[in-house]
């Protein structure tokens, strides 16, 4: 066996791994004359003859897809052969150990270290991820560290699993192993870009607490405390910890999306050594206190300098019936577009195109400006924000300073007290009186391709000069509602003060779309992660 010869190319010359499904073998390529990884894949002898055929195809077809992936933190896949009635997975060798092999001989990570790691693997599947592809398997077994330092994501789109750890079947056929599986993909076999967020969440957990958040004794009990308990205690993840909570959450909508989660990694890996438990971090505190709505396990909320009044707690707005609701991502490096310190927050709103009836903002209809609205400073007819009592239907608290605001015109929104309101056209306001930060909603008609309407938007205001020294930083499709992009960049403002800008434009339905706006000052903009996972739960359409 030491030589055999795979589809007549491949010689196969050490086995350096082996798993429930497979097994990997270190090979020759005597076309091109270079090593590479050939992986076996085995089906479990109890499978079914049909299962085991369709899970032969199936490794097929996503294997293949993976193949188009070509990004410095994935394994490459070179090529998929039928040989000896199993399919080979032939991929890029790469010298390395498994994180999981790391933790296993030097024990738990550093939490910088860790989110360096989680940083990279979060590349991989964004990558992943824009390219329709699935991992379905994120676990520390799959996490390579190669010799030289680099980190890569292996086994892509194949939902294998190592050691036994326990296989389930399903619509997906292989659910992966327990103590990394999402919630949802353990109860229901079904997978999205979300559960790969959760099994990323376990294996940082894993990587720095050394152990998942539900080792059990056995796979049953894994999956029972999946089901039914928060992840267990955090006691080494320190800055790390606000990345944690946010992506092991189990419901999949309040989780946190590759987009939020990033400005949080970047926070962990750049912090100097905080002891573990602790979080000096200002922005990090901010986020553990926004994080109150969003904590598997109780969270002190930390109060930020110089924010308004506590409001009364609220609860987390029901999904409208009839109406497929989807969380509204503030994504790329927007994911730090909320406040760290008396925040305001940037989300559009959208309803149809009619003027806001008087009242709901209390500024006269005007034009919208050409490059962003509420940029000048409120009215005179601007009101403020007022501290409410929470609506009925709203399950979760806002944090310190915020209240529910319900819009006439159609929407509900977390607001900062005592901001100004006022409207500019079909635009909703909110704005802190001297604050640079803004906050507004905005209605407009559905947008057939909302990538395409960014780089109109994008054109049109480079070419009339009203973005001085303007940089793009992303444009991009988003999966929201019914479809979604983000235009996300900087310029320099009329006094020349740089400035940054993130619009998430959504669609809701054949004839409506939303747009979530949120515009900072350059210097501030990396704090401004904390307030967004709850201004984006919190956001609902009211019509």
């Amino acid at each position: 066996m030491h030589q055999l010869l795979i589809a007549g190319r491949y010689r196969l010359l050490d086995l350096v791994g082996t798993g429930g499904m497979g097994r990997v073998w270190l090979a020759r390529d005597e076309m091109l004359h270079r090593d590479v990884a050939v992986k076996e894949v085995v089906p479990p002898s109890w499978l079914a003859e049909t299962e085991r055929e369709e899970l032969r195809l199936r490794t097929l077809r996503e294997a293949r897809t993976a193949a188009r992936l070509n990004h410095p933190n994935v394994v490459r896949l070179y090529d998929v052969v039928h040989d000896r009635e199993s399919p080979w997975i032939v991929m890029e060798y790469v010298p390395s150990r498994s994180v999981q092999q790391i933790i296993s001989a030097e024990g738990p990570l550093s939490p910088q270290r860790t989110a360096r790691i989680g940083l990279a693997v979060l590349a991989a599947l964004r990558a992943a991820h824009t390219a329709g592809v699935l991992h379905r398997d994120v676990k520390p077994h799959n996490v390579l560290v190669a010799d030289d330092g680099r980190v890569v994501l292996t086994d892509f789109g194949l939902a294998t699993f190592d050691g036994g750890d326990g296989v389930m079947t399903g619509p997906g056929t292989v659910l992966g192993s327990p103590q990394f599986v999402a919630p949802e993909r353990a109860r229901e076999g079904v997978s999205d870009a979300r559960t790969d967020m959760w099994s990323l969440g376990a294996t940082l957990y894993a990587t720095v607490e050394g152990q998942s958040p539900y080792a059990r004794s056995s796979a049953m009990a894994t999956l029972s405390a999946l089901a039914t308990e928060p992840p267990d205690p955090m006691r080494r993840a320190g800055p790390l910890r606000p990345a944690l909570i946010g992506l092991l959450q189990r419901d999949p909508w309040r989780r946190l999306t590759a987009a939020e989660a990033e400005p949080l990694l970047r926070s962990a890996a750049a912090s100097h050594g905080e002891p573990a438990g602790s979080v000096r971090s200002s922005a990090v505190a901010a986020v553990l206190s926004a994080g109150r709505a969003i904590a598997p396990h109780p969270v002190e909320p930390v109060a930020p300098p110089d924010e308004p009044a506590t409001p009364a707690p609220g609860p987390r707005p029901r999904r409208p019936p009839g109406r497929r609701r989807r969380l509204i991502a503030l994504g790329g490096a927007a994911t730090a577009l909320l406040v760290a310190g008396g925040v305001t927050l940037a989300l559009v709103n959208r309803h149809d195109d009619r003027t806001p009836p008087s009242g709901s903002g209390g500024g006269a209809p005007t034009s919208r400006p050409a490059a962003f609205a509420c940029t000048s400073a409120p009215p005179p007819s601007a009101t403020p924000v007022v501290a409410v009592s929470p609506p009925p239907d709203v399950k979760y608290g806002l944090r310190e300073g915020w209240t529910w605001y319900d819009d006439p015109t159609g929407f509900r929104i977390a607001a900062p007290v005592g901001w100004a309101r006022w409207t500019e056209g079909s635009v909703t306001c909110f704005r802190k009186s001297g604050g640079s930060r803004v906050l507004s909603v905005e209605a407009g008609p559905d947008r057939a391709d909302p990538v395409a309407y960014w780089k109109a938007e994008e054109a049109r205001l480079t070419a009339t000069a009203a973005l001085p020294g303007y940089r793009r930083v992303d444009i991009s499709a988003m999966d929201i509602f019914e479809g979604g992009a983000v235009w996300e960049c900087g310029w320099q403002n009329a006094v020349g003060v740089p400035v940054h800008s993130f619009r998430l434009l959504a669609n809701t339905s054949a004839d409506r779309s939303y747009t979530v706006s949120w515009l900072t000052e350059e210097f501030d903009w990396q704090v401004n992660a904390a307030y967004l996972p709850m201004i984006r739960q919190s956001f609902t359409p009211t019509l």
